[in-house]
This record gives C-alpha cells, structure tokens and sequence, in this order.
C-alpha cells in the first residue's frame, strides 16, 4: 500500500471517528435513545465515553503503523513555544475541571441519580472562573495540545488538522445545543466572553 493511499485511511479514520462521536451527542440521536432507554438512559454518558475510548484505539494503532516523515520537531528555542502551549493547556483544561461538574462529564453523576430515584437534570450552567474568559477552554486547550504534542510529521499533520477541525465545528455545534437548553441566559453569556480565545469582552 502506497504511502498515500495509508494517509488517505488515516483521515477517512479520523474523519469517520469525529463524525461517530458527533453523531452520539447530538440533540436528534439522544432524544431517541432516551426514549428507548427510558430510565437506562443514565448509563448512556458512561457508555458513550467508554466506546469513544474503545473506537479511538485502532486509529491511533493505525496511525503508529505508517512510516512517518519530520517535517518539524521543535529545535532549539521552539521548545519555549512548545512549552507555553502546553501551559496554556494545562491552564484551561484545569481551569475548566475547577468549573465544570465532572462527575456529570464521566456519567457517574447521572446513575447516582437514578438509583436514588431523582430525575436526572442537565448539567449546570456556570460563567465563573475560567469561563469568564473563554466559553470552551476545553475545546481550547484540545486545540494546544493536539499542536503542542510530539512532532510535526506528514502523518501527525493529517490527524492534527483534521482533530483541529473537529474541536472547532464541536464547539459550533456545542453552541447550538447550549442555545437550545439554556435560551437567552446563554445568548447574553455569549456576547461578552469569546468561544475559543480566552478574552473577556466586557
């Protein structure tokens, strides 16, 4: 198999991986499960994060299997920059866990619920800490890390670009659904604090 051909795989794997992950947290495709899950449906994040692990392997096995070429590996005074975006990463992945209920995030919030026979309410919605900067810092700090990590290669570039794009059109789509459930709370919380880019507008 040509060197080419394995690249176009690797991106149809990668492409095939964000869309099915996508595909799961959408408003269409939950709505539908929860009817057909009833109260088992707070088994569902738990699930859901478990097979994004799971599907996740054998693109990154994939990945380590195609002879690669350095295109870029960080020389010298490069390291600074490397350094500083994986702070910048640590900053707002730690400052969106500071935030954020994770318990809710990995699904054990959601059966705690159940089995104590409470209704299982959506995650709360918070603009403090680090979110009085930037609305996503996850989605932000994916983005550093993806860049930051390990060298630029032919192959790392493809599975780089692609993961860039799919934490960008993630964080849109994650917009529309905060829109949806929040209203106009979320639509105000927008206008002064950026998506991506930590930055307070005022």
């Amino acid at each position: 198999m040509g060197k080419l051909n394995s690249l176009y795989i690797l991106a149809l794997l990668w492409i095939l991986w964000c869309s099915l992950h996508s595909l799961l947290v959408s408003r269409f495709f939950i709505a539908k499960v929860k009817d057909m899950l009833g109260v088992k449906f707070a088994y569902y994040r738990m699930a859901f994060n478990a097979f994004s692990l799971l599907t996740l392997v054998p693109v990154v096995i994939y990945q380590q299997l195609i002879y690669e070429e350095v295109i870029f590996s960080w020389p010298g005074p490069w390291n600074l920059l490397k350094f500083g975006m994986y702070l910048a990463s640590f900053v707002l992945f730690y400052g969106g866990y500071k935030v954020f209920d994770t318990h809710y995030v990995l699904g054990i919030k959601q059966v705690q619920e159940m089995r104590e026979g409470r209704k299982i309410e959506a995650m709360d919605f918070y603009t403090t800490g680090i979110l009085e900067y930037v609305r996503h810092p996850w989605y932000s700090g994916g983005i550093l890390l993806v860049w930051a990590f390990g060298s630029i290669s032919d192959v790392s570039l493809v599975s780089k670009i692609i993961l860039t794009a799919y934490l960008i059109i993630g964080a849109f789509l994650e917009e529309k659904k905060l829109i949806h459930e929040i209203g106009e709370p979320y639509l105000a919380y927008r206008k002064k604090v950026s998506m991506l880019i930590p930055w307070k507008k005022g």
